[in-house]
C-alpha cells in the first residue's frame, strides 16, 4: 500500500507548466525527483543522518544554482554597455531605497515628536494666548505660605482643573485669551443708575461662573481683609459701613472712578502670587477672573467679539469684589492711618470712600482730601472729581444711602415719594407708574420696602406687607411693557430654563456645588478631545497604496463583469426516466440558449428584408432605421426580433408622416 503524501509539499499534478518549470530552474532535476520520492514515501525523509546520495544531490543543486548565477553575471559583464546600464540601475535603486528610508525615518521622528506634544498638551497648559502666557513654565507653589493661609495646594494646571472638578480642556477653554473670538464667556447688558446714566454689567456664563465660584469660596473668601472694609463680606453691609459716621461734625464721601476697569490682569495675578501660588496657577486664576473690554461686531452674518484693551476685572463677576478687597489692603491701611492721624474715621464699601470727624478735627478737611488723593493716585486709582461730597452738621449727611446725622435712618424725601407711589398703585393700579426709573413698579417697591426693613424692621414691615398685598392683587400687571437689555437677558435665561428643566436648581445650590468641585447638573458640557497625530506617509507608500487599491478595484470590476455560466439544458440536467413522472412538463430553455441555426436564419431574413426595401425604392427612413437594428443584431449575435418589429413599425409610421407633410 502506498504511504500517504506529505502535506508540506505540493504534488506536481497540482502545478501548472510554468510553475513546474520554475521549480526545476530553481533547483535541479535530481533534487526535484528526490523531493517527490520523499513526499511519496519511496525515500527516507526523517532519518537521523542524511544519506550520502541525498547530500550529493542537494550539493549538486546548490552548485548548479551558483553556477547559473555566475553565468548570468558573466553574460552581463561581457557586454560593456549593458554592464554599465545594470550598474547604474543598481546604484539608482539603492539610492531610492536610501532616500525612502530617510523619508520614513524623518516621518517617524516627526510623528514621535507630535505624539509627545499631544500627550503633553493633554496634561499641561503651555500656551493660553498672546501676551498672557508668560510664566507658565514655572509650576512650583510655596507650600508653606499656602498651608499658613489654609489654601488648597495647587502647583500646576492639572491640580487646578482637578480641584475645580473640570477637565483640563475646559480650563484651557475658559482661560484662553482671544483678540477675536466667535464665542464669549460673558453676557453683557446695562442697567440704569440711580444718579443717571447706565452701568455696564458683564455677567459670566454658567461654565465660567462655576470656576469663579470655586475661586471665590476656596481661595479669596479665606483671606483676611482690612477692618475698614464693609463691602461684600458676611456680617457686614451698608449699615455697618455707615454706623461709624453717625453724629459727626463733618462727613466726606469720595468715589473711585472706573474702579473695576482700573484693575488689570497683572495686579490680579500679583494677588495670587502673594498668596503663594506658582506663576502658572496664578496666571490661570487671573485669566479666569478677568476679561478684556469687548466690542460685538457682525461680519458676513457671523457675530464676533473683538477685544479692545487689556484684561481687567469685570463688573458682574462674583470674584471681582473680593479681589478688590484684597488688592486694596495696602490702600485701606494707608488711608486708615492717614485719617486716624488727622482724627478722622475711615470706611470703604466697594468704590465708596467715607471719612468723618468731630468738631475738634473738622478743620483738617482740606488736608485730609489732599492726602487721600495723593494716596489713591500712588495706588494706581483715581478719585472721581464729580462725586466728592463734604457734608457739615447743618446739612443732611448720608453714607451709602443711609442718613447719619443723628442715627441710622432714611431720606425723608425718598420715603415720602415711596409712600406716594405705593398709595397710587394701591388705588389705581401699577399701570403707568415708575420708581427710580424702573417701570417694574411692584418689583422696585418690594426692593425699597426690603431696604426700609433692613434699616428699621418695625418701620418697614407694614410697607412690606402692603407691597406683598399689591403684588398678590395685580400680579405682573405692573411689569415693564418694553423690556430693556437686562430684562431681555433674564427672559432669555427663563426660556432656556423652561426648555431644560434639569438645569433648574434651588437658590444657592449652583454656588454650593461649584465650590465643592461638582457639576451643577448631570449633562455638563465637556470639550472635544483633540485627535491624536497620524503618521505621515511618504510618496512611495502612497503610490503603493494607490496601486493596490487600483488593482483591487480592477479585480472587483472584473469579477462583477464576468458572464454568468450558461444554463444547462433541461434534458441533460433531468434525472433518469425511471425516477421522473411521465406527465412532467418540459423545462423551458434558458434565455440566450437559442441554436446557431435559428440565430443565423433570423439574421438572414432581416437582412433580406432590408435589401428588398432598398431595391424596391421604399423610403430611406425605413431601410436606414431597420438596417441599423439588423447591423446591431449581427454584432451582438442575437435575433432581436422584438427590436426589429418595433423599429419597422416606427419607421413606417414616420415615413408616412413625412410623405403627408411633403404633399
Amino acid at each position: 500500500m502506498q504511504p500517504p503524501a506529505s502535506s508540506s509539499s505540493v504534488p506536481d499534478s497540482a502545478l501548472t507548466r510554468e510553475q513546474l518549470y520554475e521549480r526545476l530552474r530553481g533547483s535541479s532535476k535530481q533534487e526535484v525527483i528526490l523531493e517527490e520520492m520523499q513526499r511519496l514515501g519511496f525515500w527516507p525523509q526523517d532519518a537521523a543522518q542524511p544519506t550520502v546520495e541525498s547530500q550529493l544531490i542537494r550539493r549538486e543543486s546548490e552548485l548548479q544554482a551558483a553556477l547559473g548565477k555566475l553565468g548570468e553575471e558573466l553574460r552581463g559583464i561581457a557586454d560593456r554597455d549593458k554592464a554599465l546600464k545594470m550598474m547604474r540601475q543598481e546604484r539608482m535603486a539603492k539610492a531610492r531605497e536610501r532616500r525612502e528610508e530617510t523619508r520614513q525615518r524623518l516621518a517617524q521622528g516627526r510623528h514621535a515628536r507630535a505624539l509627545a506634544w499631544h500627550d503633553r498638551h493633554q496634561r499641561e497648559l503651555l500656551y493660553v494666548g498672546d501676551g498672557v502666557s508668560g510664566g507658565l513654565n514655572e509650576a512650583q507653589s510655596d507650600s508653606q505660605a499656602l498651608a499658613r493661609n489654609a489654601l488648597p495646594a495647587l502647583n500646576h494646571a492639572g491640580d487646578l482643573a482637578t480641584a475645580m472638578g473640570i477637565a483640563l480642556g475646559e480650563l484651557r477653554f475658559l482661560a484662553w485669551h482671544r483678540e477675536v473670538a466667535s464665542v464669549s464667556h460673558y453676557q453683557r447688558f446695562t442697567i440704569a443708575k440711580k444718579s443717571g446714566g447706565e452701568r455696564h454689567i458683564s455677567a459670566p456664563m454658567p461654565r465660567l461662573k462655576r470656576a469663579q465660584y470655586w475661586v471665590l469660596d476656596n481661595i479669596l473668601a479665606k483671606m483676611p481683609v482690612h477692618e475698614a472694609v464693609h463691602g461684600f463680606l458676611p456680617g457686614r453691609s451698608i449699615l455697618t459701613n455707615a454706623a461709624p459716621h453717625v453724629g459727626q461734625d463733618v462727613v466726606i464721601n469720595l468715589d473711585l472712578k472706573d474702579f473695576f476697569p482700573s484693575i488689570g490682569m497683572r495686579r490680579v495675578r500679583g494677588v495670587f502670587r502673594q498668596l503663594g501660588y506658582s506663576s502658572q496657577v496664578a496666571s490661570l486664576l487671573a485669566l479666569v477672573c478677568t476679561e478684556a473690554p469687548t466690542d460685538e461686531v457682525q461680519l458676513d452674518g457671523q457675530h464676533y467679539f473683538v477685544a479692545r484693551g487689556e484684561r481687567v476685572l469685570p463688573q458682574g463677576a462674583p470674584t471681582s469684589p473680593m479681589l478688590t478687597n484684597l488688592l486694596c489692603r495696602r490702600l485701606d491701611a494707608r488711608l486708615a492711618a492717614s485719617a486716624a492721624k488727622l482724627g478722622f474715621h475711615y470706611t470703604r464699601y466697594a468704590d465708596d470712600l467715607s471719612f468723618s470727624a468731630g468738631p475738634e478735627h473738622s478743620r483738617d478737611t482740606g488736608k485730609l482730601l489732599w492726602r487721600v488723593k495723593q494716596i489713591v493716585a500712588s495706588e494706581g486709582l483715581t478719585v472721581h472729581p464729580d462725586k466728592q461730597q463734604v457734608m457739615r452738621k447743618h446739612q443732611q449727611q448720608h453714607v451709602t444711602g443711609i442718613v447719619v446725622n443723628d442715627k441710622l435712618s432714611l431720606d425723608r424725601d425718598t420715603l415720602r415719594r415711596f409712600r406716594a407711589v405705593l398709595h397710587q398703585a394701591e388705588r389705581h393700579g401699577p399701570q403707568g407708574l415708575q420708581w427710580n426709573g424702573n417701570s417694574d413698579v411692584i418689583g422696585a417697591l418690594r426692593g425699597y420696602a426690603n431696604f426700609i426693613t433692613m434699616t428699621d424692621a418695625a418701620r418697614g414691615e407694614p410697607y412690606l406687607r402692603r407691597v406683598r398685598a399689591l403684588a398678590a392683587k395685580h400680579g405682573n400687571s405692573g411689569a415693564v411693557t418694553k423690556p430693556v437689555v437686562a430684562s431681555e437677558a433674564s427672559l432669555l435665561q427663563q426660556q432656556q430654563q423652561q426648555q431644560q428643566p434639569h438645569r433648574q436648581l434651588a437658590p444657592g445650590q449652583f454656588r454650593k456645588q461649584s465650590a465643592a468641585g461638582q457639576a451643577p447638573w448631570p449633562a455638563w458640557w465637556q470639550p472635544a478631545q483633540a485627535p491624536a497625530p497620524v503618521l505621515e506617509k511618504t510618496a512611495e507608500q502612497l503610490a503603493g497604496e494607490k496601486k493596490a487599491r487600483r488593482e483591487a478595484e480592477r479585480a472587483q470590476a472584473a469579477a462583477a463583469n464576468a458572464p454568468a455560466p450558461r444554463a444547462v439544458a433541461a434534458a441533460s440536467a433531468a434525472p433518469s426516466s425511471s425516477s421522473t413522472p411521465t406527465n412532467a412538463e418540459p423545462t423551458a430553455p434558458a434565455r440566450g440558449s437559442e441554436s446557431p441555426f435559428a440565430l443565423w436564419a433570423s439574421l438572414t431574413l432581416q437582412s433580406a428584408y432590408v435589401l428588398m426595401s432598398i431595391f424596391t425604392g421604399r423610403s430611406a427612413v425605413v431601410w436606414l432605421l431597420v438596417g441599423a437594428v439588423v447591423v446591431s443584431n449581427i454584432i451582438k449575435r442575437r435575433s432581436g426580433w422584438m427590436w426589429f418589429l418595433i423599429t419597422l413599425i416606427a419607421a413606417s409610421g414616420l415615413s408616412g408622416l413625412v410623405r403627408n407633410l411633403s404633399q
